[in-house]
Formats: C-alpha cells, structure tokens, sequence
C-alpha cells in the first residue's frame, strides 16, 4: 500500500539559490525510479548514485520509496511489488541527453529491452524538465501518462507537491489526491 508522507525521509532539501548552482540551469527536473526485480532498494540506490555522481546534475531532493502493485495489462501473469521513488535535480544537459543517460543507467543495472509492462530491476523515466513541453519520437515532456499513476504522484507529492506540470492547472499534490 501508499506509504505516509508524514515522515522525516519525506522532508524536501531546502532548494539552493540558483548563484550556488554555478552552469547548472535553474529549471526543476524530476526523474521516477522504480524496480520490481532481485534487490530493489539497492537498485534504486544505485541509480541514485549514479545521478549523483554526473557531472551535469545535482540531486536536491528524493522521496522515499514506496511500494506498489505492478500495473498490469489484461493477459498479463502476476508480478511482484514495485518499489518507487521520485527525484528532482537541476541538469546541465539538455533532456534528450538526460534520457539517455537515464537508459544507460538502466542498461548498467542490467535492464534489457523488454516488453511494455515487464517485470524489471531498474526503471529510470524522465517525467519533467522546467517549464518545457517536448515531443520527440523517444521523448514527451511532461510525461504523457503520469497524471494517472499513483505509484508516481504519491512520492512525487512528498517532495513536490506544489509543482504544476506545463500545461495543466493542478499541483502533483491535488492530481495525487484525485486518484487517491
């Protein structure tokens, strides 16, 4: 089930003034993390670390993880639990860039191109980037389906909640609590 917001794990970082991200833009990105397979906290912390070591972006927030049912297609056969995070960074790169460094990520923690809906140890989705709106074969920002995931609105509100996604008039928060 949803895990509380009502902890210290919840609390955001304090965002630095923009004069303490020298070449880093000051545009909010968030990134959603989740893994179904083998060691799932590790995994998330993996892709953490992985972040947190590049030099175009700067981790300022993450939520805590979260567990969730799989979402399924009709045929599909059971599969276990996600655990979910949400993160926000500021990047240095462009989106495009940002994404496929996210898939490498993937690809490191062994996630192979696989069927939509697959069970799997890491998956890393760009959700949005700023104030931008892209549509790209590979890439929609914001994320096109996010508004419907709960798995991504419920740890996405403990760090964010009042962040509006271009183009629509609610909060992370009051988008959550409708699916809630």
């Amino acid at each position: 089930m949803w895990a509380s917001c009502k902890t210290p794990l919840c609390a955001r970082m304090p965002l630095p003034e923009p004069s303490t991200l020298p070449g880093l833009p000051t545009e909010r990105v968030f990134v959603a993390l989740g893994s179904n397979l083998g060691k799932r906290e590790a995994w998330l912390h993996f892709a953490l670390k992985a972040l947190e070591t590049a030099p175009f972006w700067r981790l300022l927030a993450c939520s805590p993880f979260l567990e969730t049912q799989a979402v399924l297609l009709p045929h599909q056969n059971p599969q276990p639990p996600y655990l979910n995070a949400v993160a926000e960074g500021r990047c240095a790169c462009s989106p495009l860039e940002l994404l496929r460094f996210l898939l490498e990520i993937e690809a490191k923690a062994g996630r192979k191109p696989e069927k939509r809906k697959e069970a799997r140890t890491l998956d890393l989705d760009l959700l949005s980037f700023g104030e931008r709106q892209v549509e790209l074969g590979e890439l929609q920002l914001p994320h096109p389906r996010l508004h419907m995931r709960a798995f991504v609105l419920s740890p996405w509100a403990c760090i964010a909640p009042e962040w509006k996604l271009p183009g629509r008039k609610e909060s992370i928060a009051e988008l959550y609590a409708r699916l809630a």
